[in-house]
């Protein structure tokens, strides 16, 4: 059956496959993340790894667009597919996040290691050209410097910018849950005859209180007459 055609449960349950081939490829991600000596360049296998979660993740997106298209295009609204569409959202926006603090944290270690690479090697050559040429070798340190303050700034603005990010991330998914919230709104006041049986519920539960309030005052008032 084409995507077009697929129905409100294949398309979750593709949904539900792609999750589960999300998290097995977060696995292997993780990994790569944890490692106490990081390679000072992503091998072959990170950068597969890290292309295969961004097509998951796009992937879902699209199914996640198709079964609100679905949703939609119901004559009326079901509360707990939308409930089911706002949690399959909750974790594609988790997901996204995951990926960006592990590409983060893999990046942070990177740069780490590659600075205190780099210092080393400076320092050597610092030392090797300092016996030969004294001043040449004092400017090229400054410059040196400069350009490692200037990556430190860099590094910091990437982890802002992965800020904001999340930031954005999760005014979306507020959004989408005052959506849910309105769509299950909506869906109950569309039901037949609910307001009406809600006002009578109400009218019968403030009748009894009056009697049971009657009563009460009667039984007080017969303890003082009698007493």
């Amino acid at each position: 059956m084409s995507a077009t055609g697929a129905t409100w449960a294949q398309v979750r349950q593709q949904a539900r496959a792609a999750e589960t081939q999300t998290e097995s490829l977060f696995h292997t991600y993780a990994q790569f993340a944890s490692k106490t000596d990081v390679d000072p360049k992503p091998s072959e296998e990170e950068l597969r790894t890290e292309e295969q979660l961004n097509e998951i993740l796009e992937k879902r997106s699209a199914l996640l667009a198709h079964l609100s298209r679905i949703l939609d295009s119901e004559p009326t609204t079901s509360a707990l597919k939308s409930t089911n569409l706002a949690r399959h959202r909750e974790i594609l926006s988790q997901h996204r996040t995951e990926l960006s603090r592990l590409k983060s944290q893999l990046s942070t270690a990177r740069d780490r290691a590659n600075l205190l690479s780099n210092v080393r090697s400076d320092i050597s050559a610092y030392r090797a050209q300092a016996a030969s040429n004294p001043e040449t070798a004092e400017a090229e340190y400054m410059l040196g410097e400069r350009g490692r303050l200037d990556r430190s700034h860099g590094v910091v603005d990437g982890v802002l910018s992965q800020a904001y990010a999340v930031n954005e991330s999760f005014g979306l998914q507020r959004e989408s849950l005052a959506g849910i919230q309105r769509r299950i709104t909506g869906a109950a006041a569309q039901i037949p005859g609910i307001n009406g049986l809600m006002q009578r519920i109400g009218s019968k539960k403030r009748r009894d209180g009056i009697i049971l309030g009657v009563f009460i005052a009667v039984c007080c008032l017969g303890l003082f007459w009698f007493w």
